[in-house]
């Protein structure tokens, strides 16, 4: 009798002959990008340094892009960035020590916003390791101890042998819900060591599924079917599972109100009756989620921002999905259930009732009339302003990226992101730096669409060197840089709470002039031009820079009473 497990997949004559003869000249460094080419990558991002130079010489012999940026912190932003836009894992490659530690905190981004990063680094010669104090140049006594709190998994590699293995499991955690950053380490003389191991031709992974718990789905069905007011929070992890229309399937049957984190912009249309859009930071917004009797959390862990700082105390019952197991009722008590929220919702969808309420809408218009009038009080038409000709210069369909300044603040609640998995910031870690090499991992994804990124000066000077990155490779990336003279959201915070700012001015360069001498044209703007200087630049081909100088004002929180 012949069992499933007893059957193998027999190699051909040629796949036989090629491993019995590879070919010359191979090293280490070659099973690590053959090893990515059978898994389906097409496009690798880094940085080359003296102990994985084995690793990028063997790009050479592969059909690999590679994408060079100038910081490996951004080219980890870049991979990120490419990894949300198309689904796949991101390689990226790094040397040792600071090399790779440079990229850190582009990592925590990821692991926050649940972005697969398959990052593969060199590590000092086998003969360092163990702990002893060898004196290798870049060495640390346990390089993978700095990434075990980071990533989702670390991987080490000892041998050749293992490296094929080893990427292969890399690759299917990353891409196991939750999608996430994880990690590979290869010694030096493994990678540059010549190999007859034979050429890597294949490396199917298949990323299990994380379905729903039927009798959770069932009592959660049967809450939200009996609700009287059932309100929905949608998180990342709707748009990451590419679930935006099963949530609305799910809203309209039920009638229930929708409102959607700053990660999980887009998941449900703006201008919905159904829509709250993303006022989260608003007492209205939280009084309406409070009195839900059913509340709904798809993709989200409930945290400081979509719990307006945790103010949030809901007092019906919730329903929280979420695919992190660490993140189920870590804020709120709930009925829990640990799933993808593609695979939930679709249960939920095949289990609940229909319910009729016609005064949902006029609930939610209630709501975001008190949340217009609250803003308008407050005289803050410039920034309204800016914050409208942006999102009437960009495309529909474009994506757009973020840094931590203070118009994307405003853009995490205001801005009508269009579509899923368009708008992206760097809210999950808070790290400066993201939107201009996040940008440009976008446009590789797509080079097709033009793509937006947003940084204040404080931020842009994190990222100017990728200018270079930006013409060398003619993205097609357009950066919007507010130009305030310092760290305009940290001069607010300070001033509010101290009376004054410190360390928050800065002597910043003329943005337009650096921009040009890299070879990408630039433009000074203003709040009246806006539209129309962005718009021109988006729709030309190639990198280019607008700046505004301009000192815009946060909306007055809610949350400290």
């Amino acid at each position: 009798m012949t069992h499933d497990h007893d059957l193998v997949l027999r190699p051909t004559a040629a796949q036989t002959e090629a491993a019995l003869n590879p070919p010359p000249g191979r090293n280490g460094g070659d099973l690590v990008v053959e090893s990515l080419a059978g898994l389906g990558a097409t496009t690798v991002f880094g940085l080359p340094g003296q102990h994985a130079l084995g690793m990028f010489d063997a790009l050479r012999r592969s059909d690999l892009r590679y994408i060079g940026l100038r910081v490996e912190n951004n080219a980890g932003f870049a991979a990120d960035a490419y990894g949300r836009v198309t689904g796949e894992a991101a390689p990226l490659l790094l040397s040792t020590g600071p090399g790779a530690l440079t990229s850190l905190a582009a990592l925590q981004e990821a692991r926050a916003a649940s972005a697969p990063v398959l990052a593969i680094s060199s590590q000092v010669p086998t003969a360092g390791l163990g702990g002893g104090r060898h004196g290798y140049l870049h060495e640390l006594p346990d390089q993978a101890a700095s990434f075990r709190g980071v990533v989702k998994s670390v991987h080490t590699v000892r041998t050749q042998s293992q490296i094929p293995s080893a990427i292969a499991e890399a690759w299917t955690s990353a891409l196991t819900v939750p999608h996430g950053p994880v990690w590979v380490e290869i010694p030096q003389d493994v990678l540059l060591a010549e190999t007859q191991i034979p050429v890597v031709t294949g490396g199917d992974t298949f990323p299990e599924d994380l379905p729903p718990r039927p009798e959770l789905t069932a009592v959660a069905a049967d809450l939200l079917s009996r609700a009287e007011r059932p309100a929905i929070v949608a998180g990342g992890g709707v748009v990451r599972a590419d679930a935006a229309k099963k949530l609305r399937q799910l809203a309209e049957r039920l009638q229930a109100p929708v409102v959607t984190t700053f990660g999980g912009k887009g998941a449900f249309p703006w201008t919905h009756p159904l829509s709250l859009q993303s006022w989260l930071e608003d007492r209205h917004t939280t009084d309406f989620l409070e009195d839900a009797d059913v509340l709904l959390v798809v993709g989200s862990g409930l945290g400081e921002l979509s719990s307006n700082y945790h103010t949030f105390k809901p007092r019906g019952r919730v329903i929280q999905i979420e695919a992190d197991l660490g993140k189920l009722e870590s804020n709120h008590p709930a009925l829990g259930i640990h799933a993808d929220a593609r695979l939930a919702l679709q249960a939920l969808l095949e289990a609940v009732g229909e319910r009729t309420d016609p005064s949902a809408p006029e609930r939610v218009r209630a709501v975001l009339d008190k949340v217009r009038d609250r803003i308008a009080a407050q005289e803050l038409t410039l920034e309204q302003d800016v914050l409208a000709a942006v999102r009437a210069a960009l495309p529909p369909g474009a994506p757009s990226f973020w840094d931590m300044t203070i118009l994307a603040y405003w853009a995490w609640s205001a801005f009508d992101a269009k579509a899923p998995n368009t708008m992206h910031s760097a809210q999950g870690a808070g790290g400066l730096g993201y939107g201009f090499p996040a940008a440009l991992g976008a446009a590789v994804a797509d080079p097709t669409n033009p793509v937006l990124a947003v940084s204040g000066d404080g931020g842009a000077l994190y990222s100017v060197a990728e200018l270079a990155t930006a013409r060398q490779y003619d993205l097609n990336v357009t950066w919007l840089i507010v130009d305030d003279g310092g760290y305009g959201i940290l001069r607010e915070y300070m001033t509010d709470a101290f009376g004054a700012p410190t360390a928050t001015e800065l002597t910043r360069p003329d943005f337009v002039a650096l921009a040009e001498s890299f070879g990408v044209p630039g433009v000074r703007t203003s709040p009246q031009t806006l539209a129309a200087d962005l718009a021109k630049a988006l729709a030309a081909p190639g990198p280019s820079v607008v700046v505004l100088p301009a000192v815009l004002r946060m909306f007055a929180p809610t949350h400290l009473g």
